[in-house]
């Protein structure tokens, strides 16, 4: 390159193409511009977004404590997705209020389960009830109770069932499952 230029050019392969790029005289050879939507949907997104939810494993006597749904009927863990500016415990302990009326504290990481067709990761946690309360019904749940892993509600939705047999097991690191299944798939709607 002759002396006195103020930029070079240089060359990126983009989608099998040669396409010329400038860059400022100095500027570092590593420095690389923001993928543009092209490349963003070809090469997967610095800018992806996904949901974290929270479940509970409250356990009492050998038994789980799951509440029917009441938008779709099914049974499931206590919990849901964190809002902006919550921590896990805090996300999760409204979740709870919110859905049963019990008041917990997080013990135990029990799994993390990626459910990439919905662009989510779940977090199933064993809890500690911190009063003698017992769950009531609530806008979101229509029925609440006790039941053990090999003798869940036969309308339990797949994955939380799941959830409930890995704490069971009492591993004490963390399962890691992937839970591939649309949630049409698991209510019997396809």
């Amino acid at each position: 390159m002759a002396k006195g230029k103020s930029t070079e050019t240089t060359s990126e392969r983009v989608a099998g193409a040669q396409r010329p790029r400038r860059r400022a005289k100095g500027s570092s050879r590593l420095a690389r511009k923001a993928p543009d939507k092209t490349q963003a949907t070809q090469y997967g997104s610095s800018t992806a977004r996904f949901r974290i939810g929270v479940y509970a494993l409250i356990e009492r006597d050998g038994r789980y404590l799951l509440a029917r749904r009441s938008d779709i009927g099914w049974w499931n863990l206590p919990g849901g997705g964190l809002e902006y500016n919550e921590t896990l415990a805090e996300g999760l302990a409204r979740e709870v209020q919110e859905e049963v009326h019990l008041n917990v504290a997080v013990e135990q990481l029990v799994g993390v389960y990626e459910k990439p067709q919905k662009r989510e990761f779940v977090l199933a946690f064993r809890c500690r009830q911190l009063d003698a309360a017992e769950p009531s019904l609530s806008s979101e749940t229509t029925e609440v109770g006790w039941f053990a892993p090999d003798a869940l509600p036969e309308r339990t939705l797949p994955k939380h069932a799941q959830r409930v047999r890995d704490a069971a097991l009492q591993h004490a690191e963390a399962l890691i499952r992937a839970q591939t299944t649309t949630p049409q798939e698991d209510q019997h709607l396809t």
